[in-house]
């Protein structure tokens, strides 16, 4: 089972850190080694989350998201999202783009962190977005009660989010990026900080309004799979759990497509830090990308969130941090070991308090069984 999930990973990786060998040298075998663990730790929390929506979709669009989702998370967001940086910010074409990344590798890189401001507010607007939804809702598991139910009243009110999220976004573009300005001497970045914040919310808004449209024209359709789920039952048959498809799982598949590119700015950017070579670059991403996305098939069949249930917790907190670093960093940097620190934490929590509520459960079951039994004897 792990080494058919993690198959390809392991395939890509022995792949690609032996072209980054025999191509530039034991530097660039280094550089991807860590370019990929990097990828890993800041994209782990990106696992359980996809893992949760990825579970609602039937084995076909499973398998669209690990080949035709894999080319975009691989080669869109790691290889062609820096170039396409590059070139808006430059204003010159991405062919342009890539002769600056190979020849001038300072000056792309230049051209990229000026450019972060915006990559900044609108993958963070994003992920704020995820994580403010997530809050609000009201659950029947709570992990932080004592956070989680105030939060779950409170969200009753429409449109909450939205309201936070921009009055977020505002603060954001009225002292990070103003702030910025003030003190590098750089163009004041606060319009570009809210037209990229708003362009964020705009596509979550669309993205996730059109996956839960589609995904609620199949209410009726999935009540009469349940009925005949239950008829099958009667008759002592199997039943097979088909799970979403059509056009509510191409939105999902969408929905994960964006979210998956969210998650990776931080990656792209804080890649930066470590090199400014752009294949070193996209090798080392490419080949954490592939882990990711094999860590997220093998949560959804190992059932490891229904096991687990407060691992999406942990996983949606790891998020509102990183929605929040990610806006901190328009002004401030911040070193990729505690963008990754941060949420590998919140996961590490949440799975051990998950552990914690197995064992009471199952102590509980126990003693349970031993009382029925007594009386029973009795």
């Amino acid at each position: 089972m792990l080494l058919k999930t993690f198959g390809w990973s392991f395939a890509v990786t022995v792949i690609g850190l032996a072209a980054a060998a025999w191509g530039w040298g034991w530097q660039a075998f280094g550089v991807v080694l860590i370019l990929s663990i990097l990828e890993i730790s800041l994209s782990f929390d990106n696992a359980v989350v996809n893992a949760g929506v990825l579970k609602k979709m039937n084995a076909f669009w499973q398998k669209i998201f690990l080949t035709i989702g894999i080319l975009i998370a691989v080669f869109g967001m790691r290889l062609v999202f820096p170039v396409v940086i590059v070139a808006i910010s430059a204003k010159v074409g991405p062919i342009e783009a890539v002769q600056l990344a190979l020849d001038k590798p300072d000056e792309y890189q230049a051209l990229v962190t000026d450019a972060h401001p915006a990559i900044a507010a609108f993958g963070g607007m994003f992920l704020l977005m995820i994580f403010l939804d997530f809050i609000f809702e009201d659950r029947d598991i709570k992990w932080l009660g004592w956070i989680e139910r105030p939060l779950a009243k409170l969200g009753k009110v429409d449109m909450l989010s939205v309201c936070i999220a921009l009055i977020v976004l505002l603060v954001s573009a009225m002292t990070f990026a103003t702030h910025a300005h003030q003190s590098t001497g750089h163009a004041d970045k606060s319009s570009t900080v809210l037209l990229a914040g708003v362009a964020g919310l705009i596509t979550y808004l669309l993205v996730g309004g059109l996956s839960g449209h589609f995904e609620n024209k199949l209410e009726e359709e999935e009540e009469r799979e349940q009925e005949a789920e239950e008829e099958a039952k009667k008759a002592g048959k199997e039943p097979t759990m088909v799970g979403i498809a059509g056009k509510a799982a191409f939105f999902m598949f969408l929905y994960l497509e964006v979210l998956d590119a969210s998650f990776s700015f931080d990656g792209v950017i804080g890649a930066f830090a470590v090199t400014n070579q752009i294949f070193w670059m996209a090798l080392g991403l490419g080949i954490g990308a592939m882990y990711v996305r094999s860590l997220t098939v093998y949560l959804v069949r190992q059932g490891t969130l229904d096991e687990y249930v407060y691992l999406e917790h942990g996983a949606h907190y790891a998020i509102g941090a990183l929605a929040v670093i990610l806006l901190v960093t328009i002004q401030y940097e911040i070193p990729e070991v505690i963008t990754g620190g941060i949420g590998v934490l919140l996961i590490a929590l949440s799975f051990w308090s998950s552990v914690r509520r197995n064992r009471a459960e199952a102590a509980e079951g126990g003693s349970s069984e031993e009382k029925s039994e007594v009386t029973s004897g009795v």
